[in-house]
């Protein structure tokens, strides 16, 4: 097929604004999926995303479509729309000239379609606004239209009407597609140049790339080199995506697919990166995308210990097919052998815990999140602190910085009070506020990574009835006055209970941390003193108190000196037993615990 006749698209839009739907009616438009193999969310494969109605993983597809007398080829690729999986998004730009920007016709322009009309917009991508779900009763298309032009400033003509459950206005679309995205870029240069937007490892076939061919052709049999690393390896297979995978003599410029290397490993091949021919290399590689960081860091740790084996081997299969997650060994006084894992919000931690019960039948525990911290010790050293045992002796420390967000909050008018006092509760500064329309107002506001951790997310939702949401983006270190929290149980720390917060909330959350330990620690035969420090100074305290067993039982009648005798030496005998016992915290104490907190 020419060259001119390929369209390379992606969907990009706020979490539930009906991208996998959409893409479920051009594949039926298209005829790519015949009706009777048709069902909901076709290209979400995961159970996982079927279940929680959200796209975790970017999915290609290829469509043949007529247009006018001439056949063209269409390639999609639906992307997740939640802030967590932002990065899925820009890989997936990376390897389009155009996206259709989703907005739904009754919850309008949110905070995320901001971000992603950004992202497409510094990509260079030509954007075909489309309003969705306009059968819906509460849709406001003319609201909608005017909301496009004021907060993303593209033209109201350009938007399409179209509904991806009833398959309104999908023709249209397609029309769109061909005639106002451009064909594929660069494909006149002389060297072939491939990127690599995602991978996915097959037991059968090892690591399969999918990628995007910029200029150039790669057929089976070709030697081929990894830009970056200078890995070489030969093409055993290239196909498309209809939406299963079929293989193809060649993939030519312009075109979507996959290829099946001699390559096992997926560590020899980086997402971003450029794939050559081994005879003729490519003089520059094509611009890449930002690499992912992971932002939030929590210890994952099973529960039977004899599991950890298992879990090291299922950690290593997920990171197989997700570049986003990282892991090193860790241990635990009290948890034992696990793994610190990083993750790129709340929800991919959430995901990647459900996954590893799910899919590998494991039952873990995972400790509070946090984030890196920036240390600044006395000599000059610069360490990055993750876990809060790593952190140096304050005589050391000369400054602590921490992360910070720049979030962007879409919230209802009648709202705003709340909203305020939220993101003040959370040490943040709103330091602008924009009208979106007659009932919504946006908010810019700068806060702390890890106060937006926990909670955050559910309280917006709570205040806002539903209807508010947010999209951030890291906005570099500020200095803060934090501190290093302990719990001490029997004057002894215990280490899974450690974080790292601000001076100012230490008081509140070490209280609360022993009035909920108070409730679910089994008492012992003497009391225990349930303690939250400071660096060593007592901020917070309950007791626990003994269990008392009725010495005097037998004692029925008679002097009551013999009782007192009794109970003096069960005093004497707890005394001692004080001095020399250790308490035992039972792991479901640690469960309950970190569930509770996380």
């Amino acid at each position: 097929m020419k060259t001119s006749h390929i369209r390379n698209f992606c969907i990009i839009a706020h979490v539930d604004h009906g991208k996998t739907t959409l893409s479920d009616r051009l594949l039926e438009s298209t005829q790519t999926v015949q009706r009777r193999e048709m069902k909901d969310q076709m290209l979400d494969s995961m159970d996982l995303e079927r279940e929680r109605g959200i796209t975790i993983k970017s999915h290609p597809v290829s469509m043949l479509y007529k247009h006018e007398g001439e056949d063209y080829l269409l390639n999609l690729i639906d992307t997740p729309g939640h802030v967590d999986f932002s990065y899925e998004v820009s890989r997936s730009l990376a390897a389009c000239e155009g996206a259709l920007l989703l907005i739904d016709a009754a919850q309008g322009v949110e905070a995320q379609t901001v971000a992603n009309a950004h992202l497409a917009v510094e990509q260079g991508l030509e954007i075909i606004p489309v309003i969705n779900k306009i059968d819906l009763p509460g849709a406001h298309p003319e609201l909608i239209e005017q909301q496009i032009e004021d907060i993303l400033a593209i033209p109201r003509e350009e938007a399409i009407r179209a509904s991806g459950k009833s398959g309104i206005g999908i023709d249209d679309i397609l029309d769109a597609v061909v005639n106002r995205l451009p064909s594929p870029r660069w494909s006149d240069n002389p060297d072939t140049r491939v990127l690599v937007f995602d991978n996915v490892y097959d037991t059968y076939k090892g690591v399969i790339c999918y990628v995007r061919v910029f200029s150039g052709c790669v057929k089976p049999g070709d030697e081929v080199v990894m830009m970056s690393t200078g890995q070489k390896a030969i093409v055993k297979e290239v196909g498309r995506f209809s939406p299963k995978m079929l293989p193809e003599k060649e993939l030519g410029a312009g075109r979507t697919g996959y290829i099946v290397t001699s390559i096992k490993d997926l560590a020899d091949i980086k997402i971003g990166d450029t794939i050559t021919h081994a005879a003729t290399p490519a003089g520059e590689m094509l611009p890449g995308y930002k690499e992912v960081r992971p932002m939030v860091f929590s210890g994952v740790y099973p529960i039977d210990t004899s599991d950890y084996n298992k879990l090291k081997a299922s950690m290593a299969k997920l990171q197989i097919n997700d570049a986003a997650l990282v892991y090193q060994s860790e241990s635990s006084v009290a948890l034992g052998f696990g793994f610190r894992c990083g993750f790129l919000g709340l929800l991919h931690m959430e995901i990647i815990q459900e996954r590893l019960r799910r899919e590998y039948d494991l039952d873990i525990i995972s400790t509070y999140p946090s984030v890196i911290y920036r240390v600044t010790k006395t000599d000059g050293e610069v360490l990055d602190v993750d876990n809060p045992q790593f952190l140096p002796d304050p005589s050391e420390i000369d400054t602590i910085e921490e992360p910070m967000i720049r979030a962007t909050i879409h919230t209802p008018t009648e709202s705003i009070g709340d909203m305020l006092a939220l993101i003040s509760e959370k040490r943040g500064i709103c330091d602008h506020t924009e009208t979106v329309d007659d009932t919504r107002v946006m908010l810019m506001c700068d806060l702390p990574l890890n106060e937006i951790l926990i909670d955050f997310n559910d309280r917006l939702k709570s205040i806002t009835r539903g209807y508010g949401s947010m999209d951030y983006e890291l906005a570099g270190y500020k200095v803060s006055d934090l501190v290093k929290l302990d719990i001490l149980v029997n004057a002894e720390p215990v280490d899974a209970f450690s974080s790292i917060v601000h001076r100012d909330k230490a008081e509140f959350k070490g209280r609360a941390l022993c009035e909920r330990l108070k409730d679910i620690l089994p008492r012992q035969m003497f009391k225990i003193a349930i303690q939250a420090a400071v660096y060593g100074r007592i901020i917070a305290r309950e007791s626990l108190s003994a269990m008392r067993k009725d010495v005097t039982a037998k004692c029925y009648g008679g002097d009551i000196s013999r009782k007192r005798k009794l109970l003096d030496k069960q005093k004497e005998g707890k005394k001692r037993m004080k001095q020399i016992g250790k308490v035992a915290i039972p792991q479901d104490a640690f469960v309950k615990i970190l569930k509770t907190s996380t």
